[in-house]
C-alpha cells in the first residue's frame, strides 16, 4: 500500500527530546553573564524553535549585531561545552521512531539547532542511524523560512504533497505552509494547542506515541490498525544489525 505520506519531517526540540528546561537555563546563564535586561522563562521558551541568533533578536530586537554575537557565544559555551545534562527523549519518542524506521517511512529532521547541538544529541539518544537527513538552522536558513524543508524533499527526491511535517511550534506549522507540505502538530512541547491551531495543521497530538496510528489512519479512515503502538521490542531493529 502507498502510503500519503512517505515522508516524515520531524523538528527536535520539544517534539522529539524535552529540551524546554535545558535550553532556557542556558539562554538564562547567557543573560546574566552580560548583565542584560532579564527575560521571563515564558518568552525565553516561545523563541524555541527559531535558530539561535533569530531566537536572540526575538528577545532582544534592539540589541547590536555585537551583543548579539556574543550572547550567541555565551549560550553556546553553556550548552555545548559544560554539557549541563544528557539529551532526553520524550517517553515513548525513541520507540516511535525505531518502529516507523521498519515501517519503511523515510525520516528526517528540520531543527533550529546547530549542527553541532543536534549531532551530540542524536549520538547521545542513539538514533543518529534512523535518519535519512537532517538539516540545521546555522546551515541553511531558520524557520519559518521554508528552506530547510525544501532541501530535505531536494535530497530525498520527495513532493511536498508526501511530506508531512512534525512539530509543536508555530514555526513548524509555517514553514510547512510555506513549503506546500502537510503538517501535524504536537502540544506537549513550547507552543499550546490553540495557537499550534490557528495555523490549521491536519491534527495535534498529545503523545508522539500515537503517531504511528494516526498514520495508519490516513492509509484508510474506516479501519484502526491493530498494535501498531510501538514497543520496546522495535529495538530490535539494532541488535539484528550488530
Amino acid at each position: 500500500m502507498r502510503r500519503r505520506y512517505p515522508l516524515l519531517v520531524f523538528d527536535w526540540d520539544g517534539t522529539l527530546m524535552d529540551s524546554e528546561e535545558l535550553i532556557v537555563s542556558c539562554m538564562r546563564w547567557a543573560i546574566e553573564a552580560l548583565d542584560l535586561e532579564p527575560r521571563s522563562d515564558r518568552a525565553m521558551a516561545a523563541s524555541i524553535g527559531l535558530g539561535l541568533y533569530e531566537a536572540i533578536q526575538s528577545l532582544y530586537p534592539q540589541a547590536s549585531e555585537a551583543v548579539v554575537n556574543t550572547l550567541a557565544d555565551h549560550y553556546r559555551e553553556y550548552f555545548l561545552s559544560q554539557q549541563p545534562s544528557p539529551s532526553r527523549l520524550f517517553p515513548g519518542a525513541l520507540e516511535t521512531l525505531l518502529h516507523l524506521h521498519r515501517q519503511g517511512y523515510l525520516l528526517a529532521v528540520a531543527t533550529g539547532k546547530s549542527r553541532r547541538g543536534l549531532d551530540r544529541s542524536l549520538l547521545e539518544t542513539g538514533c543518529r542511524e534512523l535518519f535519512h537527513v537532517t538539516r540545521c538552522a546555522d546551515e541553511t536558513l531558520s524557520k519559518p523560512h521554508p528552506m530547510m524543508l525544501l532541501e530535505i524533499m531536494d535530497v530525498l527526491d520527495v513532493i511536498p504533497t508526501e511530506t508531512l511535517m512534525i512539530g509543536d511550534t508555530e514555526y513548524d506549522m509555517l514553514m510547512a505552509s510555506q513549503a506546500g507540505t502537510a503538517a501535524l502538530a504536537v502540544d506537549y512541547g513550547v507552543h499550546e494547542r490553540q495557537r499550534l491551531m490557528e495555523q490549521r495543521p491536519l491534527s495535534c497530538l498529545s503523545d508522539i506515541s500515537e503517531l504511528p496510528q494516526w498514520l495508519d489512519a490516513q492509509q484508510d479512515p474506516g479501519r484502526r490498525a491493530e498494535n501498531n503502538r510501538p514497543s520496546i521490542n522495535d529495538r530490535e531493529i539494532f541488535d539484528n544489525d550488530e
